[in-house]
């Protein structure tokens, strides 16, 4: 036993008495070693992005509904049981990822080509080298939130004093022990990324923003549409501006909408399209077809029709809707019993709607407009509604098809049947004196709710883990920006309190009451190492833990004070990270994993999300588990731009930020599987670099043409080629090029004719296109040549030698912003830098930095993100600090 004065007697639950130790410096992580988690939802691009944003469901709920108000934390508010449970064991996720990517049959790209910088080439861990970064930006940040704190007065309240000792023993208070709940039915809860809580805007709000009165809900027309969006520039409603927005319980005071978009009905498979059983052709009826054909569709998706899990789940379901429809028969009425998956040949499915695929990706671009229009015309009255007087977007208005589940991660439920959503599951939030949407012919609405404290417009549960969906307002409307604002003020609000709440929690590991120091070591481990809380989930939901429900096999200690996290985390992804913690932190977790504690119990057994959530609540009002991760995140991109200095072109100060936003990823455990597709984008990247490389090459030669005297000038080695480019690969290259000029061709060449159609005018006959090829044909001759005689002679009109220097400084321009560009695709490929700066980095600093340095802020935020964050493009300056 030490006998450190530090050290403070803990009481455990039996009443015996341990000891603890000092600590030390946290920080150091090794987090992408032995993993490659699967992660289906990456985010490849910012405009998928935003949409899943306003997509993503709520936890499940089942029982009575009491009320649909979105709660101001996305948290699960449920209490643990006193019970100890038991997990799920999971596999190691690792699987094709082993496989070399030279034996998938690639040209892999050289190691010149795409070398990635000593950063990433050393065997040091990003992570340990940007652990002492992470400390000097902490204490930095403590020392500007006490001179913050000594300007501002927040409201904050201090927390219970400890009992005093009885009998030389102190006792845990009773509210500290978890109890046993009984499992009551479960209030909707909205979404975590879509729910919002937005200002309280009457007549007063109104009248500042020039809206009129509520006007009568209509279908919106994309005419009507483009002069309302006319007039809202006009008088444009600066919410994040307006003093009298507040957070009261009334979102709204009058809507309408038009309620949903249904999805198609099912058209059956022509007749000579079967599903086979053991080779013979099955006839299904239509509705165990229609399921058959959501597992024949997606043949080429072998990530999910080859996991084993994926297959049992959806034959299960199969089979099922095989019995209720009267099972198969043969081309002669035979029964045929389907009872073995591997039996059941859907080739045929996916080679016709393969087909269907490729005729619709064939379509002419006239024909696709057109389709496109047409859809839009009769979407365009759902695409809007009215809300409080004032027209907003409605984000994800279609009703979801049915499908086949895939989830996220390691999905215990992956390949079940998403089942069709019926008008009569969907219940409508409306206006009380607003016209009512009319239900689909031949149905009706499961309720018509007039609910002010929510702001969703429709919803219904799927049949797969009872979750509610939500129809929201969209991710540039008004409510979600105010949403968002809101999360981000919260977290600025959180500097002027982190400072007292790390020194408390440092000062609680040793306390006395073992509750009071699982709270402690927990706060610890959500801001030192970005773990998440961590909610209750229900038997049949995926097995996936945070810091509070973390069980005994998810921590490994190895002394004298690293700790190995492995748990599936959010989505189902594995969550591995092996890290240094403080002393103390170490005995305490060595503490709580102690006897007669083993597999299946919870650690932190004392703790539950909802009592920590309260204690973080007493030093901020609304400070949760998660403030902390978009406060650590924030501030770390805060600092890190304070002390920028981004130079050079925009590509340059584009990958300077990129990098700080790497950091913030990494330090918030942001990271993702390196993409099967990545090694073949990186050879492509490599390839077009190559190319103007040798274009470069090509105008130097053509420099010598018109000057010979010029070898002597500058020497025979800057007219030499590139060792990495033989006449095999020019040769190569030179098709590339000639198939490429060809295909523009004709593309011009059939843009035109349906310019001329659309205009009335007669279509140009195919010698005018055999016309345009001759450049194609001179190109090749000109190619021909120079590979026989190893020289080129200038081209265009009047050049000179001037004129060749300036158009080689332009390549080198280009090969200089695209080897940036691989570099930081190469940095990048397993971290998620979309998660950071979509949900956790304020936006308001990409802005400053955009502003700062002269950066488009297009080259950070898609349209769609432009649109989401306009409150935040708009409201800044560079000198805006968070």
């Amino acid at each position: 036993m030490s006998s450190s004065d530090d050290d403070t007697p803990l009481v455990q639950a039996n009443g015996r008495h341990m000891e603890t130790n000092g600590h030390v410096d946290p920080g150091v992580s090794i987090r992408f070693g032995p993993v490659k988690s699967e992660n289906d939802v990456e985010m490849a691009d910012a405009d998928a992005q935003a949409g899943a944003a306003s997509k993503r469901k709520s936890r499940n709920s089942v029982g009575q509904i009491k009320s649909y108000a979105e709660p101001e934390s996305s948290e699960e508010d449920q209490p643990l049981s006193k019970r100890r449970r038991t997990s799920v064991k999971h596999e190691d996720p690792e699987t094709d990822d082993d496989v070399p990517l030279a034996l998938n049959g690639r040209k892999l790209p050289k190691a010149s080509e795409t070398a990635i910088g000593d950063e990433s080439d050393s065997d040091v861990p990003i992570e340990r080298k940007l652990a002492a970064e992470k400390k000097r930006i902490q204490v930095k940040g403590e020392k500007e939130a006490k001179s913050s704190r000594s300007t501002a007065t927040p409201k904050t309240t201090k927390a219970t004093a400890a009992k005093k000792q009885t009998n030389g023993v102190k006792k845990e208070p009773e509210d500290a022990k978890p109890s046993i709940v009984k499992k009551t039915a479960k209030h909707v809860r909205a979404p975590e990324k879509t729910a919002v809580t937005t200002v309280k805007r009457g007549a007063a709000a109104a009248k500042a923003s020039g809206a009129k009165a509520t006007p009568k809900a209509t279908p919106v027309k994309k005419e009507e549409s483009e002069e309302v969006e006319d007039a809202d520039e006009e008088e444009e409603y600066k919410w994040w501006e307006d003093p009298t927005k507040g957070d009261g319980t009334i979102k709204w005071t009058t809507l309408e909408h038009n309620g949903v978009v249904f999805p198609p009905p099912y058209e059956p498979l022509p007749k000579n399209v079967k599903m086979k059983y053991d080779g013979i052709p099955v006839n299904l009826h239509p509705d165990a077809e229609e399921v058959a054909g959501f597992f024949g569709s997606m043949l080429n998706s072998t990530h999910h029709v080859e996991n084993p899990t994926f297959q049992k789940n959806f034959f299960m379901d199969f089979r099922d809707i095989l019995k209720k429809t009267g099972g198969a028969t043969d081309s002669k009425g035979n029964k045929v019993d389907i009872k073995e998956f591997s039996k059941c040949d859907f080739q045929p499915i996916f080679a016709y709607y393969d087909m269907k695929r490729l005729e619709k990706k064939n379509l002419p671009p006239a024909e696709k407009k057109r389709l496109k229009a047409e859809k839009d015309e009769q979407e365009a009255p759902y695409m809007y509604c009215m809300w409080d007087g004032r027209k907003q977007k409605v984000g994800n208005f279609r009703v979801e098809p049915p499908a086949l589940f895939r989830g996220r991660g390691e999905h215990p439920k992956t390949g079940r049947v998403k089942a069709r959503v019926m008008p009569e599951q969907i219940t409508i939030n409306i206006g009380k004196n607003a016209p009512v949407p009319p239900p689909p012919e031949g149905h009706s609405w499961k309720e018509v709710k007039n609910d002010q404290e929510g702001t969703w417009l429709a919803m219904w549960q799927e049949n797969i883990n009872g979750n509610y969906k939500y129809v929201m307002l969209a991710a540039n409307s008004d409510v979600k920006g105010q949403s968002d604002y809101k999360k981000f003020e919260k977290a600025r609000e959180l500097k002027h309190h982190i400072a007292r709440i790390r020194k408390d929690y440092q000062k609680n590991l040793k306390h006395a009451l073992m509750v009071e120091r699982q709270k402690a070591t927990a706060v610890y481990l959500i801001d030192q190492f970005a773990l998440r809380a961590g909610n209750e989930k229900g038997e049949d939901e995926a097995e996936t833990v945070g810091c509070c429900s973390l069980k005994y096999e998810n921590v490994t200690l190895k002394p004298p004070n690293k700790v190995v996290f492995d748990f599936l985390g959010k989505d189902s992804i594995r969550f591995y990270d092996e890290v240094e913690v403080d002393a103390q932190v170490f005995k305490n977790l060595k503490i709580f994993k102690k006897a007669p504690k083993k597999e299946g119990d919870e650690i932190f057994d004392r703790l539950t999300t909802s009592a920590l959530n309260k204690h973080l609540s007493g030093y901020m009002q609304g400070l949760t588990a998660k403030v902390f991760r978009t406060y650590n995140a924030s501030h770390t991109m805060s600092t890190l731009l304070k002390e920028m200095k981004a130079t050079g072109n925009i590509a340059e100060k584009v990958k300077a930020y990129n990098d700080a936003n790497r950091k913030v990823a990494i330090l918030c455990n942001h990271k993702r599987t390196v993409a099967a597709s990545h090694a073949n984008q990186m050879e492509k990247m490599s390839e077009r670099i190559k190319g103007l490389r040798y274009q470069r090459w090509r105008f130097k030669q053509q420099m010598l043409n018109l000057e010979p005297t010029l070898k002597k000038k500058k020497g025979a080695k800057f007219f030499e080629m590139d060792e990495d480019m033989d006449m095999e690969w020019v040769k190569e290259h030179q098709a590339f090029l000639l198939e490429e000029q060809r295909q523009k061709i004709q593309k011009k060449f059939e843009k035109d004719n349906e310019k001329l159609v659309a205009d009335g005018e007669k279509e140009m006959k195919a010698s005018e296109l055999n016309s345009r090829l001759e450049v194609v044909k001179d190109m090749e001759k000109r190619f021909n040549k120079e590979n026989k005689t190893g020289k080129v002679e200038a081209e265009g009109k009047a050049p000179t030698v001037e004129k060749l220097e300036t158009a080689i400084k332009k390549l080198e321009q280009r090969i200089e912003t695209m080897e940036l560009q691989a570099q930081d695709k190469e940095d990048n490929k397993e971290v998620a830098l979309g998660t950071s700066k979509i949900n956790y980095i304020d936006p308001r600093l990409t802005v400053v930095f955009s502003k700062k340095f002269d950066v488009p802020i297009e080259k950070f935020f898609s349209k769609a993100l432009r649109e989401k964050f306009e409150w935040a493009i708009k409201s800044v300056d560079e000198t805006w600090e968070f």
